[in-house]
């Protein structure tokens, strides 16, 4: 819940009517915020220990970096809001099992970088980084926001052999209606809201609010996509998974689980060694994978 949650909406949308700009500015102060930052969990500790910390200076903050391996065959994980790289740390460790090299990231206002608040843009400015720094992923393996915001970074310059998704968010719009529907706000407020994003966020990049979704230009990934979605995922619809898997049709691969939520899919043995299996298992040569839903379970 937001400090104050109950005066926000009739602060934001009063202000709306008679000053759109500052309320679009506010408004978006309060959708780019973490709700908490995750602490490492005891059995994430020993991984983070091993890793090669960095820090990257991204729009004013301080990103921390990981990495593991001796740098061949990168991988890049890609954490989801309100969340750090330690919670994709079994999909790490299985990594270097098989002579991989993870690398991994703590958002702005995540973990132990520095900030408050991050947004999709910065993500995507991280991940330039890392690519710039280690060369073109084996496979990108993302959670929830960071699927959106990984397919956002590799539509835009950042190139991988492979692509898994769990628990992803693919419709930038779907965030804004819960933003919105959370918060009691007018569609003015949301009006405001874009147009401060278009004009501060990203200026000089037109059509960058379309291009946040999931679904734009698909075909610029160009790699085969391995997706996993919980159906009693609480936290980002089933649906999502299908909207993403539509999108990319052919080279697309959906696989629903039962009873792993939106955070247990992280850390479920079968999903970890199916996702690890698809993102080592070439360059991405081979046929396509198809657009069959397949259905898994917790115990697989």
């Amino acid at each position: 819940m937001y400090p104050m949650a109950p005066l926000i909406p009739t602060a934001l949308n009063t202000t709306a009517r008679v000053a759109p700009g500052t309320a679009g500015h506010w408004a978006f102060r309060l959708f780019v915020r973490p709700l908490g930052r995750a602490r490492v969990k005891p059995a994430e500790q020993a991984l983070l220990a091993a890793a090669r910390t960095d820090r990257l200076r991204v729009r004013g903050e301080d990103v921390v970096t990981y990495a593991w391996g001796d740098g061949r065959r990168p991988v890049l994980l890609v954490h989801g809001w309100s969340s750090r790289a330690s919670r994709l740390g079994a999909f790490a460790e299985e990594l270097l099992a098989r002579g991989y090299s993870p690398v991994a990231f703590d958002a702005p206002g995540h973990g132990d970088s520095s900030g408050r608040a991050s947004n999709i843009v910065e993500y995507r400015e991280i991940i330039r980084e890392l690519h710039a720094r280690y060369g073109d992923f084996e496979a990108v393996i993302a959670h929830s926001f960071g699927v959106l915001a990984a397919l956002f970074a590799l539509r835009d310059g950042v190139r991988t052999a492979r692509f898994v998704g769990l628990g992803g968010v693919g419709s930038f719009d779907m965030l804004m209606e819960g933003f919105r529907a959370g918060l009691r706000l007018d569609e003015r407020v949301v009006r405001s809201m874009r147009a401060y994003v278009e004009r501060r966020l990203a200026p000089g990049e037109p059509g960058v609010w379309d291009r946040f979704g999931a679904d734009h230009a698909p075909g610029e990934l160009g790699a085969p996509v391995l997706l996993f979605h919980d159906e009693g995922d609480d936290m980002v619809p089933l649906a999502q998974a299908r909207f993403l898997a539509r999108a990319h049709g052919e080279r697309a691969r959906l696989v629903v689980t039962r009873g792993l939520g939106h955070r247990r899919i992280l850390t479920d043995p079968g999903v970890v060694a199916e996702a690890v299996g698809f993102a080592t298992a070439g360059t991405g040569t081979e046929p396509a994978v198809t657009s069959r839903e397949g259905v898994g379970s917790a115990a697989w």
